[in-house]
C-alpha cells in the first residue's frame, strides 16, 4: 500500500470520489499557473521578439539623446568661452589713434591691416601690444590678456611671427637684401 499515491489511498478507503479527484487536480494546475503569472517573464521563459525590439529601441533612443546631449553641452561651453574672449576684449583692449597710417600683418594667409601709428607699430613689433580678433575685428590687448584669451581659445589670438614656410623661400638673387619688419606698405 505504501507504493500507491495518497490520491489512490483516498480512493481505496472511499474518503473521495473520483470527481473530487479532479477538481482538486483542477485546482492545483491553477495555483500553478496564476503562481507563474506573477513571476516575470524572464523567469518563466525568454523574452518575446517585441521586447527584444523594444528593448533594442529604447537602448537606441538612449544612446542618440546622450549624444544630443553631449552636443548641447559643447554648444554651451563654446558659447560661454566666447562671451569670457568677448568680455576679456572688452575690457583691456588698447584704443588704438585715429591716424591715416596702418600696421599690416599675416592673418589667415592674408594681409590684413589695422589702424596705429609709429609708436603702436613698434611696441606690436616688441610684443608689448597683441593682435586678437574678436566679432569679426581685430582688436589690440596686452600680452597677459592674450594669454588668457589663448587658454580659451588659441586661433583667436594672432600669431605676431609669419609661419616658417612662408620665410623659408628666399630667392638667391635677394639673399643679401634684408626687408625690414616695420615696412611701411
Amino acid at each position: 500500500m505504501s507504493s500507491l499515491s495518497l490520491r489512490d489511498q483516498l480512493l481505496q478507503a472511499g474518503l473521495v470520489n473520483e470527481q473530487q479527484v479532479k477538481e482538486a487536480e483542477r485546482q492545483s494546475q491553477r495555483k500553478q499557473y496564476q503562481g507563474q503569472k506573477h513571476q516575470p517573464r524572464a523567469q518563466r521563459s525568454g523574452p518575446t521578439p517585441q521586447e527584444l525590439a523594444a528593448k533594442r529601441q529604447a537602448e537606441a533612443k538612449a544612446a542618440r539623446d546622450q549624444e544630443l546631449n553631449r552636443k548641447q553641452q559643447e554648444k554651451a561651453q563654446r558659447k560661454a568661452l566666447y562671451a569670457q574672449i568677448k568680455e576679456l576684449v572688452a575690457q583691456n583692449r588698447i584704443v588704438r589713434p585715429d591716424c591715416d597710417e596702418t600696421y599690416n600683418f599675416i592673418d589667415g594667409g592674408k594681409v590684413r591691416r589695422i589702424r596705429a601709428d609709429a609708436a603702436l607699430r613698434e611696441r606690436i613689433g616688441r610684443g608689448e601690444v597683441i593682435l586678437v580678433r574678436c566679432e569679426g575685428r581685430y582688436e589690440l590687448v596686452p600680452p597677459a590678456i592674450a594669454d588668457r584669451i589663448r587658454e580659451r581659445d588659441a586661433r583667436a589670438v594672432v600669431d605676431p611671427k609669419p609661419s616658417p614656410a612662408a620665410s623659408e623661400v628666399v630667392d638667391e638673387a635677394y639673399k643679401d637684401f634684408v626687408v625690414p619688419d616695420d615696412l611701411m606698405w
